[in-house]
């Protein structure tokens, strides 16, 4: 057989289109959106070699239109579960051993397809599944997808290269074996980069994975399982199924060959699924690898000297693109009271300036929260807000469902630091700003990294390099990424890995080799090429 040192072909970043007016990208997915729209899929549950059509089914409604059908998926029982592990099992071995440039050829394949003939495809049915704007779907489902794939093979490369040294007449040798049993895949609904990723990046290091998407995003979950069997994905390697979350965790954690679970979702679910693997620890053949990214109270802190208009539109970008549905979406606002009026008054005239509807219509800058119960828990958190003495809504507040989940961007002033929405994650197009003393840089920012549990994401706004430099150590804890000037969105493969600590996950850095260094069990062998022939050492002689 021949071999060779493989060179990966370099990645760079996707370049993001901009859907502007008459522009070919433009007309295209608006078409591909209409000829999605008018059709009713039906999704199986991929299994091994067969697409599983089951008798119960859930219908599948866009949250901008939620009368409208778009389709049904199928809903696995406990028998379904446990076959999807045995499929993973069976199509290990072969998986496992596969050269590694084959994994990285079908996962590169599967990043062109994205990039060229499934582009429309793959955004438009993140716009329908999702109601995300053609922007926000086109940062996630094309492009941040497609640096997924194409970096982890770069980063897979980087690894398998990293050796030991050797020392004289030794050859010391490092393999990067895949976990032994499968991976369980628990993704979310908001980006259809991360469920993507979450399966693949396991799969890229040789494992094989049995895949929960959410219920709100298995619109685009089937795209993508179509995408990884065009790229040459053998079966059983990635098992996609859908149903009761909660017996399908129990079923695959029950499993001997439980080895791994790669999970975004909330900080809740995650620790219940900690403490079910703890309990289960026995059973296991290895000690399975717990990899989460979960909840976020994300902030601003804007010193003196910043400038308003910068902190403004941190505030407007980083608080409701995407409805605020990011787990790094800006959540809560710290003030100084010089520039505090300023900076609000320019975020009412940007939310009074801010269209929302379809993401079919392309003049709106944001659509419709997932799904009636995110509608109802934040239009109670904004009912709340209208009747407490110590916060009061200074622009939006109003909401509609008649068509769709729709609330209107939310700012919420208090004088509370500790006030529900400065402490509560809510996930929506909601914000809340408290303004602090100017002379109180050092207290605010203690106060900031006290206040939450969650550590994912934050950003400082400033022109003083010592105040930032000042924010940079004292908020060390308070975000595992942290941004300087910028809102706190917006993290690219490669570019800015993506994780946090405390409530907010193991911080595991998706988009970088630490995450996929995850998916790996190294195994050192050792060759002494002349072996000794006496017991005796030096030292023993006479």
């Amino acid at each position: 057989m021949a071999s060779g040192f493989f060179k990966i072909p370099q990645p760079i970043n996707e370049p993001v289109k901009d859907y502007s007016i008459n522009s070919p990208e433009r007309e295209e997915v608006l078409a591909t959106y209409k000829s999605l729209y008018s059709q009713q899929v039906q999704v199986p549950l991929y299994i091994g070699d067969s697409k599983v059509v089951t008798k119960q089914q859930k219908n599948m409604f866009p949250p901008h239109d939620h009368q409208h059908c778009v389709g049904s998926y199928s809903i696995a029982d406990q028998d379904h579960i446990e076959k999807a592990i045995e499929a993973s099992l069976q199509a290990r071995t072969s998986w496992a051993s596969m050269d590694w440039e084959q994994r990285a050829a079908i996962f590169l394949k599967a990043a062109d397809l994205i990039a060229g003939p499934y582009r429309s495809k793959i955004n438009a049915a993140t716009m329908i599944a999702q109601s995300k704007t053609i922007h926000q779907a086109e940062i996630d489902a094309a492009c941040e997808f497609i640096d997924f794939l194409t970096f982890n093979v770069q980063f897979m490369s980087e690894i398998y290269s990293e050796q030991p040294i050797s020392s004289e007449g030794v050859w010391n040798r490092l393999e990067y074996r895949p976990l032994e049993g499968f991976v369980y895949v628990v993704s979310p609904f908001n980006f259809t980069a991360i469920a993507g990723n979450l399966c693949a990046s396991a799969a890229l290091m040789g494992n094989v994975v049995v895949w929960k998407p959410s219920d709100h995003q298995v619109y685009s979950a089937q795209v993508i399982m179509g995408i990884f069997k065009e790229a040459g994905l053998p079966d059983g390697v990635i098992n996609m199924v859908m149903g009761d979350p909660e017996m399908i965790t129990n079923t695959v954690l029950s499993n001997a060959d439980f080895s791994g679970i790669h999970f975004t979702g909330s900080t809740h679910v995650f620790k219940n699924i900690w403490g079910k693997i703890g309990a289960n620890i026995q059973q296991y053949k290895t000690y399975p690898r717990i990899v989460g990214e979960t909840g976020g109270k994300d902030f601003i802190v804007a010193h003196p000297s910043a400038n308003s208009k910068v902190v403004s539109t941190a505030i407007v970008r980083g608080a409701f693109e995407f409805q605020g549905q990011k787990c790094s979406a800006a959540s809560r606002v710290y003030l100084p009271e010089s520039i505090a009026n300023e900076v609000i008054e320019n975020v009412k005239k940007d939310i009074a300036s801010i269209r929302i509807g379809s993401p079919e219509n392309f003049e709106n800058f944001i659509t419709a929260v997932i799904h009636e119960a995110s509608f109802d828990k934040l239009t109670a958190v904004i009912d709340q807000v209208k009747h407490d003495n110590n916060a009061e809504i200074v622009a939006g507040g109003t909401y509609d469902k008649s068509q769709g989940y729709f609330i209107y961007p939310t700012v919420i002033l208090t004088k509370d630091p500790h006030y529900y929405t400065m402490e509560t994650e809510l996930f929506g197009p909601v914000v809340t700003i408290y303004i602090y003393p100017d002379n109180e840089w050092e207290k605010t920012l203690k106060l900031i990294d006290n206040t939450s549990e969650y550590a994912l994401t934050g950003a400082v706004i400033s022109s003083d390099r010592s105040a930032i430099a000042t924010a940079t150590k004292l908020l060390v804890n308070a975000a595992g990424n942290f941004y300087i000037n910028d809102k706190p969105t917006g993290a690219v493969v490669g570019q800015q890995p993506f994780g946090g600590a405390r409530a907010s996950g193991t911080n595991d850095k998706a988009g970088s080799k630490l995450n996929l260094l995850r998916w790996v069990s190294p195994r050192l062998l050792k060759e002494t090429l002349v072996p000794p022939t006496d017991y005796r050492y030096p030292f023993l002689g006479e």
